[in-house]
């Protein structure tokens, strides 16, 4: 991935939210092609991309391109990626003075995207399984949003140290401590992650997003709202569940109520998957409201 340096200042944040997301940076190399390969096939005729990802860095970029001042807690490599995947999210107004060096690779997300935008996506861990919050203090009044695309010790371990409200994305789909849904304010799921914990439907508040039909919020295993999705252009989903996560937390966290909230969150996530990158450029929350 090619960068050149930004002189541009940082947006400035428009919600009064901080956040501090704790999770993974990768390099995304996609390969776009009409239909994906089965299992033992070539399917010629792509096209080949590199650019920012990771489930972290894309809800990092996202909340601070909604407005919230956002800080990344994470780690890459002493590499060239490493550097392309900072100066990334320092440009989309994220502080990365608390992601960490590490001897190895960069993470690296390998791709594979239809002309339906459906896609395929193997992860190498790489720096990210290095990840950690030894040394990190949040704030009391500080978010702070996490996924599973890091180590659960290192998620566990910021969910102890987290003073205020902190929100969980369960994906990659993993059976969950007891420890993380009980300290959890929120978690955040798909249908298939949900249905993988059950004793989710015990949480205080939980998310549930079911694709184009769209999502749900459950407190205490009792729905709170539900929204229908939104229709839109799909050219790429890699991250839309993502700046759907950033969203719904900044709205939350900004007393907006629940049914408000999976409207905006439903907004950003049909305008990302209209873009081919993680992490588009966004308007202010406000405007998705």
């Amino acid at each position: 991935m090619t960068t050149t340096p930004d002189t541009r200042p940082e947006p400035a944040p428009t919600s009064s939210v901080s956040l501090a997301v704790v999770g993974s940076i990768n390099i995304d190399i996609t390969a776009t092609s009409q239909r994906l390969p089965q299992a033992g096939e070539t399917v010629s005729g792509g096209a080949l991309t590199r650019s920012a990802g990771g489930k972290g860095a894309n809800q990092a970029a996202a909340a601070a391109r909604l407005g919230a001042r956002t800080r990344m807690i994470g780690a890459v490599g002493d590499d060239s990626d490493g550097t392309a995947m900072l100066t990334s999210l320092q440009r989309a107004g994220v502080d990365v003075s608390g992601v960490g060096t590490s001897a190895e690779a960069t993470g690296t997300a390998v791709i594979m995207v239809n002309a339906a935008g459906e896609n395929q996506i193997s992860v190498c861990d790489g720096a990210n399984a290095t990840a950690t919050v030894d040394g990190v203090d949040f704030g009391a009044d500080e978010i702070v949003l996490a996924q599973l695309e890091i180590p659960m010790a290192t998620v566990v371990a910021a969910a102890r140290r987290c003073r205020g409200f902190f929100a969980l994305n369960a994906a990659p789909a993993a059976r969950l401590p007891q420890e993380l849904i009980e300290r959890a304010d929120l978690i955040i799921v798909n249908e298939s992650e949900f249905a993988l914990n059950p004793d989710l439907r015990e949480a205080p508040l939980v998310a549930v997003t079911y694709g184009a039909k769209g999502a749900e919020i459950l407190h205490h295993g009792e729905q709170s709202a539900f929204v229908p999705g939104l229709s839109a252009e799909v050219v790429s989903t890699v991250g839309a569940g993502d700046a759907f996560c950033a969203a719904l937390t900044i709205a939350l966290c900004s007393g907006t109520s629940h049914a408000e909230a999976l409207h905006t969150a439903n907004a950003v996530g049909a305008a990302v998957v209209a873009d081919a990158q993680a992490q588009p450029q966004l308007k202010s929350i406000t405007a998705y409201s």
